[in-house]
């Protein structure tokens, strides 16, 4: 491709728009253009990204004993309330009515559809095991789009549904497609992290998300160098601290002159944070939901939905507490009544905790559980963060800042049970279809690969992705001898099979060097007066400082060479 000739140009400013590193240069390089909030047109380099790194996924997928399919952006409402999803999706869903009032969502993903087809045409344990994928364009109606492609109202996305007789059929293919996963990620160049997930809305038991590592992510990744435990924020655990054993004492009513908050309460008595409960209020599908957890500890709000299978959650404010008779500030689970109750269950390893008392300016000493309160659920609802102690090996954890772009669930049989999605067994019995769901975000994967390979000029490509492989650059300056070679081995680079972007502008050598660092092509080759004097050009990696010049005769054949190696 002629870069005189490319469609879309590069900005010599930063858009005021952009807000994070991907979206920056996406913009710069005019690889992509906003048409409305959350929703870009791919320019011709961007497009091109996209097809290297779907085919990697689509040959990797095939390996993996997939079968391509696609299926349609328009589904019929009533399969969304069927399952209930309609609901969780809430006005993320795109919903539309046609000319004959029917109904219709706009597709963010594909477990109603996908199950839909598979309940019409498998009916034996023999139609089993399959493996479905499509890569097909998605819609969410985000409140909040932001970062360029990294959370948008349209995007790309590879999508795969397993179907299977048993578990142990599904554990093998989810193992399979882990794998197919790493080798994904592995062939475009970009390591990514596999981390202990939560599976959102879309459901379903075991969960593991593929992260790309960048400063920018907007996921927080706990891990642990020691024994590779990692698990996203909204997931981790820990071992929480372990209290000293000591003997329960009787229940004491102390004064706090205006302390509410536990470091107010820790510090006037003297005691850690670790010895008081801390009461938060939530309201949960419009009820309000007491939580006690350990005053040195935050919620994970995240863990707390799941427990509590709710399609809303949020803090409950202060006019709902106090409409519900409780004190902001000194609430106790001690004597509460009429109000749910969820404590986490590092309340267990200890005794003697301190409490609101359920009155101003009060509180209680020696809070016991479950001596002095009952909760109605108990479990794990902490925030785990860097410095806790592993869960596996008790190492100290770190944390650092990911990209997701990939994430795979076991589903179960939570669709096909609704959706009809059954096969007669080797006895002769009706069973649902064990189903598990394998997605890869493809424009998000694109704008990942940028936010982690980059420097203060450009992008950086990776050789595998990149849109063109070399930036062929030559400086004409005078006379037609370094149009003519540039020219010839344009072609030449081209029949032997290279990606080339040509530079054919008559620009100066600062705005071609400019644009070939802008647009991060993995390899530029320059030629010019000073390299033909030395019958040579001038060979230089992006991703490099320095440069090397090799003789111009073969040099076809080296820059394959190096191409390949």
């Amino acid at each position: 491709m002629r870069l005189s000739k490319l469609f879309g140009k590069t900005l010599k400013e930063n858009p005021a728009e952009a807000d994070t590193v991907s979206h920056r240069l996406l913009l710069r390089t005019g690889m992509i253009y906003q048409v409305a909030a959350g929703i870009y047109a791919y320019m011709p380099l961007a497009w091109s990204v996209l097809r290297n790194i779907e085919e990697i996924i689509r040959d990797e997928m095939n390996k993996a004993g997939g079968q391509e399919l696609t299926m349609p952006v328009l589904q019929p409402l009533e399969w969304w309330q069927a399952t209930g999803r309609d609901k969780v999706m809430g006005e993320n869903l795109f919903v539309l009515t046609d000319r004959k009032q029917r109904k219709l969502a706009l597709g963010p993903t594909h477990e109603e559809v996908i199950t839909t087809l598979v309940s019409r045409f498998v009916q034996s344990y023999r139609d089993l095991p399959l493996l479905l994928f499509q890569i097909q364009t998605k819609l969410r109606d985000e409140p909040r789009p932001r970062a360029g492609l990294i959370r948008v109202r349209e995007f790309d996305m590879k999508d795969a549904y397993s179907f299977h007789t048993d578990e142990a059929d599904l554990d093998k293919c989810y193992q399979t497609m882990l794998q197919a996963y790493r080798n994904i990620f592995e062939r475009c160049g970009l390591p990514a992290m596999m981390v202990e997930a939560d599976s959102g809305a879309i459901g379903g038991k075991d969960s593991n998300e593929f992260m790309l590592i960048a400063e920018s992510g907007e996921d927080e990744i706990i891990y642990c160098d020691t024994c590779k435990y990692a698990a996203n924020a909204e997931k981790a655990k820990s071992r929480k601290l372990v209290l000293e054993k000591e003997d329960a004492k009787p229940l004491e009513e102390v004064s706090t002159p205006g302390k509410k908050t536990i470091e107010e309460v820790s510090g006037f008595l003297k005691i850690p944070a670790y010895h008081t409960l801390k009461a938060v209020f939530y309201i949960a599908d419009k009820s309000l939901v007491f939580v006690v957890i350990r005053g040195d500890l935050e919620v994970n709000e995240v863990k707390l939905k799941n427990l509590l299978k709710v399609a809303d959650l949020r803090l409950a404010t202060e006019p709902e507490v106090k409409e519900a008779g409780i004190v902001a500030g000194a609430a106790s689970p001690v004597g509460l009544k009429g109000v749910k109750t969820v404590a986490d269950d590092s309340l267990v390893s200890g005794v003697n905790f301190v409490a609101g008392g359920n009155k101003p300016d009060t509180h209680l000493k020696n809070v016991n559980y479950p001596r002095d309160f009952k909760a109605d659920v108990t479990a794990d609802i902490a925030l785990t963060g860097a410095g806790d102690s592993c869960e596996k090996c008790g190492g100290k954890l770190a944390a650092t800042r990911g990209i997701e772009v990939g994430h795979v669930f076991k589903l179960g049989t939570a669709y096909s049970k609704i959706l009809g999605a059954n096969f007669i067994d080797a006895t002769g019995n009706s069973q649902p279809a064990v189903m598990g769901c394998y997605g890869i975000g493809v424009g998000r994967l694109l704008a990942a690969a940028i936010e982690q390979n980059h420097d203060d000029k450009g992008i950086i490509w990776p050789l595998p992705i990149a849109p063109y492989q070399v930036y062929l650059c030559p400086l004409y300056r005078d006379g037609t001898k370094v149009a003519e070679i540039a020219e010839h081995l344009y072609q030449e680079f081209t029949v032997a099979g290279l990606e080339v972007l040509f530079d054919d502008r008559t620009d100066s050598p600062g705005v071609k060097f400019g644009d070939a660092d802008l647009l991060g092509i993995p390899l530029r080759v320059t030629i010019s007066p000073r390299t033909l004097e030395k019958n040579t050009v001038e060979v230089k990696w992006r991703k490099e400082k320095q440069a090397q010049f090799l003789p111009l005769e073969g040099i076809t054949e080296k820059i394959k060479e190096m191409i390949k190696g």
